[in-house]
């Protein structure tokens, strides 16, 4: 019985030993996201003696199979036992991140960062770092890329000659003499700097990053593009007098670092720097900083650096603020608007708005309205409608009038423009627009202009117009669409003109949905009924198709229906028309 029981007791660790050596690699796959469930039939000793010893002697598979062993890892430490004996997954997972992919390695320093908070301060320094120094002093490398992302998590709970070490282990790994190993110690830098004591932030890693921001391999920006996320943390951490000092030269020389991508980096970041630096630097040396880069030669740095514009200004200093804006930064803005890429004009004119309330009503009438009338007009989409979008600020500073005075008459001339394309395009945005000017100055100004559209001679703009109504009627409710929608729809059911009367039709299958059954019974449903007769064929099995769209929004027991809809559809499916029977059959199923 007791050699029943040993048999037993091995039986898991034989079943994942021939599962993770067979050929299959889904089978392997599938092994090692149970491992958790084997160490639990394993027990805590056993998978500590035997499970993490096989496991890291076998560390040689596809990448798919490391990757989830090094995921299943981290969450290893009640498995093996708790905290005290944690240090034991140190092995398996010190292998994985030696591995040539990165995506192995990333998850191992991952589960490794995870299980150094659950280390004592004694076992970090008997066991993790070790393990840092030996990844760092790595033959390949694959260790040295992956010791980068280790320094942090253990550094603040160690002590003083051990700190000392690990500052001279990253030093070396800032100078190393392979690229991918200076990349990563410098996209670490800045993780590196939170942790470390500001004096020797200022003696030690200050020159690392000074180092990094000037890396000499022209070809390979990557580091010192990298080395302007840690300036975001660097400048943070120190004193004004100190970020002057020690930041900003390095800062200067990135924002006209020769890679295009690097300035990019500090475009994207200007924000994030803008707040560490301080009001006062940024009045000194970023502003002219911003307006290089408004000014940039590659379009996708102006692009990054117009998406700043409204962050950017809004956090200036309140003294300086609207002097900074209309003289230094206004004439760059002013030339983006009329910029020959469309993304950086698509980029600013999603900001420019935000200008309004920090410039008060007189300047956006003088100096932002002329922008923003020729940005309502540029021939990309993407710019007209994030000027559209965006009306609503500049309405709370200068009011429902002067807007209506200067950018309407804009829209207004664009939805009657000669070229279709350009009053489709209005057309779609015109939801947006009456939602944010409100329901009686959208009747007032606009209501017209879209029942005029459901008779343009183009169908591509009738048919936008139709489904214009329903987005407006889903805004504004029933009660409006009865008092100004429904009766100038139904009056189309008299024109002269088939396909005006066939809009009609199309409006009325769009409003039944909007409304609801009620109204479409009372005030749609007559009018369709008598276009049964219209002498169009297509008007007619329009009327057909019309009346099975409805039928789910109509009631079936509902009187009207019995007596009038059944017959008119019983007439239409006599009809000598062979589309007017077919679709008459097809609404004739509905009911």
């Amino acid at each position: 019985m007791a050699g029943e029981a040993g048999d037993d007791s091995l039986y898991p660790i034989a079943v994942l030993i021939d599962e993770l050596r067979n050929e299959d690699v889904q089978l392997r796959l599938n092994s090692i996201k149970k491992l958790s469930t084997i160490a639990l039939a394993l027990g805590v000793e056993r998978t500590r003696s035997e499970l993490i010893p096989f496991l890291t002697d076998t560390i040689y598979d596809e990448d798919e199979v490391l990757l989830a062993l090094a995921e299943q890892l981290g969450t290893f430490t009640p498995l093996v036992g708790g905290k005290e004996h944690v240090h034991c997954l140190l092995p398996p997972l010190e292998s994985l991140a030696t591995v040539e992919e990165t995506i192995v390695r990333d998850k191992a320093v991952e589960s490794l960062r995870t299980i150094a908070e659950q280390h004592s301060r004694e076992d970090l320094e008997a066991h993790f770092v070790p393990l840092v120094k030996r990844l760092s002093g790595g033959d390949w490398f694959t260790s040295r890329t992956s010791a980068c992302g280790l320094f942090a998590c253990c550094y603040p709970r160690v002590s003083a000659p051990v700190k000392a070490e690990l500052r001279v282990l990253f030093r070396n790994l800032c100078q190393d003499d392979t690229p991918m190993v200076r990349r990563a110690a410098s996209g670490k830098l800045g993780e590196f700097a939170k942790a470390v004591e500001v004096e020797y932030l200022k003696s030690d890693l200050v020159p690392m990053f000074v180092n990094l921001a000037q890396d000499e391999q022209v070809s390979n920006d990557s580091v010192r593009l990298l080395a302007v996320e840690a300036c975001v943390s660097i400048a943070s951490l120190l004193q004004t007098e100190d970020v002057e000092q020690l930041v900003m030269p390095t800062l200067r020389q990135c924002a006209e670092d020769k890679s295009w991508r690097v300035r990019y980096m500090v475009a994207d970041k200007f924000t994030e720097l803008q707040a560490a630096v301080g009001k006062e630097i940024t009045k000194t040396d970023l502003v002219p900083a911003f307006q290089s880069l408004l000014k940039d030669c590659e379009a996708e740095v102006r692009a990054a650096a117009a998406h700043k514009v409204k962050d950017f200004c809004l956090a200036l200093d309140k003294s300086v603020q609207e002097q900074v804006i209309m003289t230094h930064l206004l004439p760059c803005v002013k030339e983006l608007v009329t910029d020959a890429n469309q993304h950086v004009k698509s980029a600013l004119a999603s900001v420019i708005m935000g200008l309004s309330p920090i410039l008060g009503k007189t300047n956006t009438i003088e100096h932002l309205l002329p922008l923003f009338l020729s940005q309502l007009k540029d021939e990309c989409p993407e710019v007209r409608l994030n000027i559209i979008s965006n009306l609503d600020c500049v309405n709370e500073v200068i009011g429902i009038q002067q807007l209506s005075q200067s950018l309407l008459p804009a829209i207004v001339e664009l939805a009657e423009d000669t070229k279709w394309r350009v009053r489709l395009a209005i057309i779609e945005y015109m939801p947006l627009l009456a939602g944010q000017l409100g329901v009686d100055f959208f009747d007032e100004k606009l209501n017209s202009l879209c029942m005029t559209w459901l008779i343009d001679h183009v169908f591509a703009i009738r048919e936008a117009a139709t489904n214009n109504l329903k987005k407006l009627v889903e805004k504004f409710g029933t009660e409006w669409a009865q008092q100004t929608v429904i009766p100038k729809v139904v009056a189309m059911s008299r024109d002269q003109n088939y396909l005006h009367r066939m809009t009609c039709l199309f409006c009325i299958n769009v409003l039944a949905e909007a409304c609801g059954a009620d109204i479409t019974e009372r005030q749609l449903l007559p009018t369709v009924l008598t276009m049964a007769t219209d002498n169009v064929a297509n008007v007619r099995f329009n009327v057909a198709k019309t009346l099975q769209h409805i039928a789910s929004i109509l009631p079936n027991t509902t009187t009207q229906v019995q007596t009038q809809v059944r017959p008119c559809i019983e007439k239409l499916n006599n009809d000598s028309d062979f589309d007017v029977r077919y679709y008459a059959s097809e609404a004739a199923m509905a009911y």
